[in-house]
């Protein structure tokens, strides 16, 4: 089945750029130019992954909006911010927001496509191997890997697919520390570490709403995190 990539860029002749590059391996493709005609669209049919530009037109952090608003509808859908703002801060809002990537325009052609099909490639091993109905259970955390469903004490937690990764990586083996570089392996994904660290910060927020008491990440410091029963 031919996967379906959103591009929500304001500047016509990039997009058109990215779209013919992705068409030539085989992607579908459909391009948006604004935030409120991309999320039209979504809301009649998601694709399969998205790749978005931070400013959109006149709203100079439009896509921060839409990746907000997206993430609401569909908390595991593959987000991919690709844009020129290259700024620390801007990385981190990103990702805050709930992206799965973050890429500045400067990166080649052939490095934004292995990232999109790394993103791809993790539904599609998570949902190959949820045929076989696997869960995990660790405490009152449970993963339903069939579904990329997670659950603190039978309530619903939202993560996206990097983040369902890493806690998938963490609890599968309680108490053993996982390194970045090993999350990223994990979460088959090319991240600094900066960026591990934003994603298990933004994982523990998620718990916490829940369960204020929730300390299951424990941080090994100079090493990496564990999952603490």
């Amino acid at each position: 089945m031919t996967a379906t990539i959103a591009i929500v860029e304001d500047e016509r002749a990039i997009a058109e750029n990215y779209r013919d590059a992705l068409r030539r391996s085989g992607y579908r493709v459909e391009l948006y130019t604004s935030r409120p005609e991309a999320l039209d669209a979504f809301r009649q049919r998601l694709p399969d992954l998205a790749v978005i530009d931070v400013g959109l037109g006149a709203e100079v952090e439009g896509g921060f909006e839409l990746c907000r608003e997206v993430r609401a509808m569909a908390p595991t859908l593959p987000i991919l911010f690709l844009t020129a703002r290259d700024s620390e801060l801007d990385i981190i809002s990103g990702l805050r927001l709930g992206a799965d990537d973050y890429l500045t325009k400067d990166i080649s052609l052939p490095h934004m496509q292995a990232r999109i099909n790394a993103l791809l490639r993790r539904v599609s091993v998570l949902r190959d191997q949820g045929e076989e109905s696997e869960t995990l259970t660790q405490g009152r955390l449970q993963l339903d890997i069939s579904r990329l469903h997670c659950h603190w004490g039978g309530e619903p937690v939202d993560l996206t697919v990097t983040e369902f990764w890493i806690v998938h990586a963490l609890a599968k083996r309680p108490g053993h520390v996982k390194s970045r570089s090993q999350l990223m392996e994990a979460a088959r994904v090319v991240l600094d570490d900066n960026t591990i660290t934003s994603h298990v910060k933004r994982i523990r927020r998620k718990f916490q709403v829940l369960d204020s008491d929730f300390n299951a990440i424990g941080t090994a410091y100079g090493m990496g995190y564990r999952w603490q029963v």
